[in-house]
């Protein structure tokens, strides 16, 4: 897992330099797009590396949580106990859930930056298993390329019509599992 950590941290820091020097300005899309594709390599190293040998075949099943939608879904408020209480559910049910944040979701919630550290300790999640996106980058594709590199569902309310193109399983039956609250009570669409 170090080595694609190693290569998501190069990635972003040459993204960085070509955003801030203009004579690297060439590199600001590859840079991206490696940073993208270390990213997805972290998501599953982290994912495989939370299904270890000797569990059950439900605890398997990744599935991937759409933070900044879930932390709306109770009172259309953000809200971080409504992604816990997904990640929970999820968790009681078998899945390992992985959520990844828009990169001003911490801003939302806490009214500063928070990163994945520190989400993953407030959602009792590892790390590993928690992602905030940089700063400039959507966590819609983020999301998608996770879920597909994995096999995973999505838990989301969004429909992710800007990106169906790219990924057409958005449309298949079952894939987005939405959600929220009724009554004050948590509600999945699962099967």
């Amino acid at each position: 897992m170090t080595v694609p950590i190693l290569l998501l941290l190069a990635a972003l820091a040459a993204a960085a330099l070509a955003l801030v020097l203009p004579s690297w300005a060439g590199l600001a899309l590859p840079a991206l797009s490696a940073a993208a594709a270390a990213l997805l390599l972290v998501l599953r190293a982290a994912w495989r590396r939370a299904v270890r040998p000797g569990r059950s075949a439900a605890a398997r099943r990744p599935i991937v949580v759409d933070g900044s939608n879930v932390m709306y879904w109770r009172d259309n408020t953000p809200r971080l106990d409504s992604v816990k209480a997904v990640v929970d559910r999820l968790s009681a049910l078998g899945y390992a859930p992985g959520v990844v944040f828009d990169a001003n979701a911490g801003h939302l919630l806490a009214g500063r930056y928070l990163h994945d550290r520190e989400f993953g300790r407030r959602l009792g999640l590892p790390t590993e298993r928690v992602m905030v996106v940089p700063k400039g980058m959507p966590a819609d594709p983020v999301i998608l390329h996770a879920a597909r590199s994995v096999g995973a569902r999505i838990v989301t309310n969004d429909r992710y019509r800007d990106w169906a193109e790219a990924h057409p399983e958005v449309h298949e039956p079952g894939r987005l599992i939405g959600g929220g609250y009724r009554s004050g009570d948590l509600r999945l669409e699962l099967d």
